[in-house]
């Protein structure tokens, strides 16, 4: 593949260049544009910034105009042109969400026309929040065993049940959500994937607390809640296909090769800022070689990104090789992560409110939340699992005989 920018490029980076020279001092801070939601506080401003980028193509660049996006057909040199003029100028490009990264496309593939038409554009233009309801104190790992039920009621559901480390559930304006509509049917069958308001009455979220000292998980229960079934997307009791769609997207949102690129750039600028005992820590040949040996793993995985992006778009299947994306993203982030942590020596130890902390302490806090993304939508034993089963044909692992 040849990587050089054509004609038609030069004109494109120049349109992004101008872009950010007119448009970068509207852009949020980068907190608000972290991997856990943004804060309500913020959302204005993203909105502001997020509908700028909709409308120029800058982000959801392939959904179509009929649903608010910009309607571009997909063009992996201009999304490397976007990228890279958006790092160069130390600008975050936009938000990567549950809502955006992984019901967007879902609904595009299954939903209906009405349900297109009511969530996709307030969705991207950040105006709608989502959560998704999957995992379940009983059913993680083994997702298709879910129980949280729902029972007919004229043209509504009544849904009971509870769902947990529910991401985001406490400030979402929305869940996706699986649920057993028809409990006769084998495990994998009878699921359906519906949608609707987190203040529908009868939820209740309880924040759990992690390790990164905010409550980015959550326990949600449901007791009699009630939801019309126009709501279901795709096929009533064939949510599990629908399940499996958004899942395919959310290992390439927790594997994303741009937040590592963004990662690899911070500790650049540390190495270049920091120094020990008088010397830049980039010339320390330890750190050094470390942070060349990640600066290649994150051009392989951008590479990678752009394979994928090019044979999706040829109508080739992307299941095995996000889970590659997934794999080696989230062991990547973390040790990306690791490597900060280092460079700032004793002050990488500090936690909570210390007046020395660096960058607010994002460092300490994304070592911690990565680590747990290396489990989080699917474990990294999972995907090895998968990829060597699915991709390289090796045989299924035996089950243990029953005593």
């Amino acid at each position: 593949m040849d990587l050089n920018d054509r004609p038609e490029h030069k004109v494109y980076r120049e349109e992004v260049r101008a872009f950010l020279s007119e448009y970068k001092h509207l852009a949020p801070g980068e907190s608000a544009f972290s991997f856990r939601m943004e804060p309500r506080k913020l959302r204005e401003k993203v909105q502001i910034w997020q509908g700028l980028l909709v409308d120029h193509g800058y982000t959801s660049r392939t959904v179509p105009k009929k649903y608010g996006g910009f309607g571009a057909d997909v063009d992996i040199l201009k999304n490397r042109i976007i990228a890279d003029e958006f790092f160069a100028t130390n600008v975050i490009q936009g938000l990567g969400n549950q809502g955006i990264s992984m019901f967007v496309p879902t609904v595009l593939e299954h939903g209906s026309e009405e349900l297109k038409e009511r969530y996709i554009r307030p969705t991207i233009r950040s105006e709608i929040v989502w959560c998704q309801g999957y995992s379940e104190p009983n059913s993680g790992s083994d997702l298709a065993s879910l129980q949280t039920s729902a029972i007919e009621d004229g043209e509504d559901f009544i849904i009971n049940g509870q769902k947990i480390w529910t991401s985001g559930a406490h400030i979402a304006d929305m869940i996706f959500c699986l649920v057993r509509t028809e409990p006769d049917k084998p495990k994998h069958e009878g699921i359906s994937y519906i949608v609707f308001p987190m203040d529908t009455p009868g939820i209740e979220v309880r924040p759990l607390q992690t390790m990164t000292g905010t409550p980015s998980f959550n326990e949600v229960f449901f007791t009699n809640v009630r939801v019309p079934k126009s709501n279901v997307v795709g096929n009533r009791g064939e949510g599990w296909a629908v399940a499996n769609s958004t899942l395919k997207h959310e290992r390439g949102l927790l594997g994303d090769a741009n937040r590592s690129l963004d990662s690899l750039l911070r500790v650049k600028r540390l190495l270049q800022n920091e120094s020990l005992d008088g010397q830049p820590l980039m010339e320390n040949p330890l750190f050094r070689d470390r942070f060349i040996k990640l600066q290649a793993r994150v051009q392989a995985m951008r590479l990678h990104e752009m394979r994928m992006t090019s044979e999706a778009d040829k109508g080739g299947g992307r299941s095995l090789g996000d889970m590659v994306i997934k794999l080696l993203g989230c062991e990547l982030n973390y040790q990306l992560d690791g490597l900060g942590v280092d460079l700032l020596g004793e002050i990488g130890i500090l936690y909570d409110e210390s007046p020395m902390l660096r960058d607010g302490g994002a460092w300490q806090a994304n070592f911690m939340f990565d680590l747990g993304l290396i489990i989080g939508g699917g474990t990294a034993q999972i995907q090895k699992n998968i990829i060597s089963e699915r991709g390289l044909g090796m045989p299924r692992e035996p089950k243990v005989a029953q005593v």
